[in-house]
This record gives structure tokens, sequence and C-alpha cells, in this order.
């Protein structure tokens, strides 16, 4: 491939495309293409932050995935994913083909059989930027602007916002002047800029998250994980592997001891995992819709298969109890983070693979059936707020949209989980505990508080897990359903 570089920039010799008819051959030339850029980056980089600029300019290109289909092509019309919608070029780069082997080799091998046409695999024209290149490299760091003499833009490629965004799953990507679409929701800048933040957030590395992923908004919840896992690494057959904590201390023995954590990051994740990533990532994401949006923003890319929100809410009905079960089947979007994204007159529909999962789930741990579990679970709208003091302002008007919109609890990190969920195709749900009932006198008070969270976070968080190990079982086909496909999608989940 040609590429349009000024003849001061030194790029990687030889790198050329390949035509390919198998999907592990394409990956490994994705693999051996992206190794080789970052060699040539981080070898340069090295040198010339330790002896300084030697006239030259370093670029190398982050690798693509390009098929040409020239007709229109008959296939399962159940299937949301897997092939591109009408004859042309499409073509997406890649970043880190190590960390998303599994994910590639699935979606160009669906490509290759609906569409019988060889995957062409190349060094495309988007530079690396230099900072995604040594961020995995624990012998290298990139210093800070004015602590070198020189600037680091005027020899290396470095990250830029204005290619870096999410114009894909927005629907508001043009395509190239060559008429090439885009085959995958995300480019290569946007997901290295997720994995570095995902590890600024959460502690953890991005390999060990896992597909299904549970968010919460109570570290009450992660000793319960925690104790979870340990009982599944103690079942010789449960499957699970290890228990992943903050700080990336690995955990293979059921007895154990996980080191404690000087710094507790903004977002504490914990990993519960699986071979091939089957198992669970629990996500504290603390109290605001913010956090729900920054946690989702990030996660996206790492295209999980569900995720869903097991966090606590205010009920609004006099009729529920504290400890109660709400589960979404609407939102009331109040939260405003997502609005320039994602406009409130979209609907967000509930998705009847996940709330199945989810009533079974209340079903079999509470040990109830049919018109029973009524007795401790709802069905109904969940609202989403952006100010946790709502109730201290006029609220005349907020609780006459509550009862229009027959909320039947609110937070505020739902409705933005299962709004973004929609925005970046991931299967999404809610199940909520009731916290407290503000509107009857029944405040989320100290002691009330410690003796609630002592019975049922433990049943939660299980229901939780027991909804997303019987998802795990489910066909992608069956789970990534149309619902959350446009009318031109990408052909890659």
């Amino acid at each position: 491939m040609t590429h349009d570089t000024p003849p001061l920039w030194q790029t990687p010799f030889g790198q050329a495309k390949q035509s390919f008819t198998s999907a592990n051959e394409a990956v490994d030339y994705l693999e051996a293409l992206y190794a080789e850029s970052l060699a040539f980056l981080r070898s340069a980089f090295s040198r010339i932050t330790e002896s300084g600029p030697d006239g030259q300019k370093y670029r190398a290109f982050y690798p693509e995935i390009r098929i040409t289909t020239t007709r229109f092509s008959t296939v399962d019309s159940r299937l949301s994913f897997g092939h591109v919608p009408e004859p042309g070029t499409y073509a997406i780069t890649v970043t880190r083909p190590d960390l998303f082997r599994n994910y590639l080799v699935q979606q160009i091998d669906l490509l290759l059989s609906n569409h019988s046409v060889p995957i062409e695999i190349g060094p495309s024209n988007t530079p690396i930027p230099v900072h995604f290149a040594v961020v995995n490299d624990s012998s290298l760091s990139v210093p800070q602007e004015g602590s070198i003499d020189f600037s680091l833009r005027d020899v290396f490629d470095v990250p830029d916002l204005r290619t870096t965004n999410d114009d894909i799953v927005n629907g508001e990507a043009k395509p190239a002047p060559d008429g090439t679409q885009y085959l995958g929701p995300f480019t290569a800048q946007r997901v290295d800029y997720s994995l570095a933040r995902l590890a600024h957030y959460t502690a953890t590395e991005p390999e060990h998250f896992q597909n299904f992923v549970l968010f919460t908004n109570y570290q009450f919840y992660v000793a319960e994980f925690e104790a979870y896992a340990r009982k599944m690494l103690a079942d010789p057959n449960s499957g699970y592997t290890s228990f992943v904590s903050t700080g990336n201390h690995v955990l293979t023995d059921s007895n154990g001891e996980i080191p404690p954590v000087g710094k507790m990051p903004q977002m504490p994740t914990y990993h519960l995992k699986r071979e091939n990533g089957d198992g669970i990532t629990l996500v504290n994401i603390g109290v605001g819709p913010s956090n729900a949006k920054t946690a989702t923003d990030h996660i996206a890319v790492l295209r999980p298969h569900a995720w869903i929100m097991v966090g606590h809410c205010a009920g609004l009905r006099n009729s529920q109890s504290l400890g109660d079960f709400v589960l979404a089947h609407a939102y009331l979007r109040e939260d405003k983070v997502l609005d320039d994204d994602l406009p409130v007159w979209i609907p967000i529909p509930a998705l009847a693979e996940i709330q199945i999962a989810l009533e079974s789930a209340v079903e079999s741990v509470a040990n109830l059936s049919g018109y029973d579990v009524k007795s401790v679970m709802r069905t109904g709208t969940v609202a989403s707020v952006d100010n946790r003091n709502w109730e201290l302002r006029e609220h005349t008007g907020p609780v006459k949209r509550l009862s229009q919109s027959r909320a039947i609890a609110l937070d505020m990190e739902s409705a933005t989980i299962a709004a973004n969920g929609y925005r970046f195709r991931v299967p999404y749900g809610t199940l909520l505990c009731i916290s407290d009932k503000p509107l009857h006198g029944e405040l989320k008070l100290p002691g009330m508080a410690s003796d609630f969270y002592k019975t049922q976070v433990a049943r939660h968080l299980l229901i939780g897990i027991r909804a997303m190990e019987s998802l795990r079982d489910k066909p992608l086909e069956r789970l990534h359903s149309r619902k959350l496909r446009s009318f031109d999608e990408t052909a890659f989940l």
C-alpha cells in the first residue's frame, strides 16, 4: 500500500497487503503487522527520548481489515451481524489484535462464510499515536509536556481527538472519499483511547474483562462477589479459573489472600474469569450518571455480550417494601449525560432475552414462581435523575412526571447504562433493589441501611450472577438481536 508520507517520515519496511480465506490466518497476520509497528515505534521512542531528535520523523500504521463484495448476498435474515448490507468496500482499523483475537476470528469467519470472498489484511493509512504504542511497555513512559526539550508531535504522531469519536455508533460517520464504508463500530484510535482509560479508572488491565458485566452502585456487593468467587474456585466443576481484584492481583486458590490496595481507583473492578472470557466482571461505578456513562463508554469497545445493572433504588409506590426487586422494562431518562449522543425521544426497548433471564433468576433464587414472584418483584419504568438530593428541591414537578411515566423506582445510573447499551449495541438490563421510599416517609438512614444490606445484598448479587450464567449459554445470534441494529449496520458486532 502506498502512503501519503513526507520524505522525512521513517516507517516500518515491507508491510504489505495480503488476502486470506482463513480467519485464523488473517488474525495471525494482523498480530504480526501490529507487533512490527509497535516494535518500530518503541525502538524509535526509546532512542529519541534518550539521545534527542535526529532530524527524522517516525510513523507506523494500524493494520486494517478490508472486504470488497460485488453482489448482494443471501444470508440468514435472523442474523443481525456477520454480513455487509450491500455491495461495496468495507474496512476498519484494528488495535491489540492479541486482545481481541477470539472476537476477530469469529467476526471474520462469518464474513468469509456469508460473502465467499477473501478478506484483505494490510497496513491502513491511520498512524498509531506514540502514546498508545508505548502504553503497555513498562520500560517506557511518555514524558509530560515541558519535561523534555523538544515536542513529541514534531517527531511522532500523537492522539488526535478529531479522529477519536463515536461517529460510527452514533450513525454520523460518512464513507471515505473513495466510498469505503466502516466494517466495525469503533476505529482503532477510539479503542486504544478506551483501553487506556479502563486501566486508569478500574486499576485492572483490559484483558481481564469478561464478556458478561455487572454494574453496581454500592461497594457492599464487592465482598459478596469475592465470596462467591472463592466458592467457585473451590469447586473444580464450576468452570471458573481465577478471580482478579483491583490492582491486577490474580487469585487461583480459594483460600488465597488478596493484598490491600493503597489507593482505590474511581471504579473498583473485579473479574471472575472463565475460558474464552465467558466469566463475569463486576464494576462498582459509584453513584451518578456521569460515572455510569464513563464506564460504559469505555467497556463498550471490548464488545461484551451483556451488561446488567444490579444496584439500589428508591421505591416510588406505597405498595412496595424495602428489599423488593424492580425489573426495568422502560426508562425515564432525566440523567442528561447522553442527550447529545442519544436524544431522549429515542425509545430504549426492553430486551426479551435479558428480561427472561433476570425474571427466571429471581424465581430460582427466591424459590418462587408464577404470580407469587410479584410478592417480591415489580416490573415497570425506572427513572434515572442527575440530582441525588432531588427531594430537597421543589418536587411537585418531578413527582408529577414520575407519576405520568408510571415509574415505580428511581436511581441515578440505570437509564444511562441501558441507553449506552442501546447506543453501543450491547444487550442490557436492570434489576434494582429498593433501599428506601422517600415519597412515603422511609428514608435511607444508617441503621436501617445496615440491616437491609446484610440481608439483601447476597441474594440480589446472586440473582445477577444466575442471570448472566443463563445468558452465557445462549447462542450469540439469539442474544445480539436485531432490536439493537440500525438500517445500515456494521458487519462486526
